[in-house]
């Protein structure tokens, strides 16, 4: 068995009952589960190669806030595109446009689909939204925690790093290293060029 695939799960079964916590606002906290609490799913998700994070964010000045996803698109190490995934201010007429509570709770889940797209699927508890993007041929993309994975600032009023889509770094031993990537959190926009990332999809997110 490749070395990399022992690393990668081992990792898996070390976080999927983990909690992160990460506080950079005294007013917000952001908390997030990899996985679920039931063994036998978890290994259909890891048999259908599917990433699955449980996120919660919470905060007094939560409430009455609206909040977008957008993601920039990374190939061979320059930015390719920036695109809006979506924002509630556009659900206004269905009343889904606001934060009713100090919590906001969502299920962030991806895979590789058959004809090399990367599916993501942003799910909270009033609506669903579901992109794809264009991969390359390959099953080594992972879905990343970038925020609390980097250890990055989450914040009202602006636009923060949220989630990540990555490639592994690949060592000259012909190991893969995804961690190595993620945790490098100082130059997120320069991976391709410092670890030859191919391609990478950044999400960021915003409350106003």
């Amino acid at each position: 068995m490749k070395i990399y695939f022992l690393l990668s799960t081992l990792l898996l079964a070390l976080i999927s009952d983990a909690s992160f916590a990460q506080k950079v606002d005294k007013n917000l906290k952001m908390t997030s589960n990899y996985g679920t609490e039931d063994k036998e799913l978890n290994d259909l998700l890891r048999f259908d190669g599917i990433d699955f994070y449980k996120i919660r964010f919470s905060g007094i000045d939560l409430k009455g806030k609206s909040y977008s996803i957008s993601v920039k698109e990374f190939w061979k190490g320059k930015m390719k595109s920036e695109k809006k995934v979506f924002g509630t201010k556009d659900l206004a007429e269905a009343g889904l446009d606001k934060i009713n509570d100090t919590t906001l709770e969502m299920k962030v889940i991806s895979k590789m689909t058959s004809d090399n797209k990367i599916k993501i699927s942003f799910v909270s508890d009033k609506f669903s939204n579901t992109k794809e993007y264009k991969g390359l041929k390959t099953k080594d993309y992972s879905l990343r925690n970038l925020a609390e994975e980097s250890k990055l600032p989450i914040t009202y009023g602006g636009n923060f790093y949220f989630m990540a889509i990555i490639l592994p770094y690949e060592r000259e031993d012909g190991s893969k290293s995804w961690c190595q990537v993620g945790s490098n959190g100082k130059d997120i926009e320069n991976w391709g060029k410092k670890y030859g990332v191919r391609h990478y999809l950044l999400f960021l997110m915003k409350f106003e």
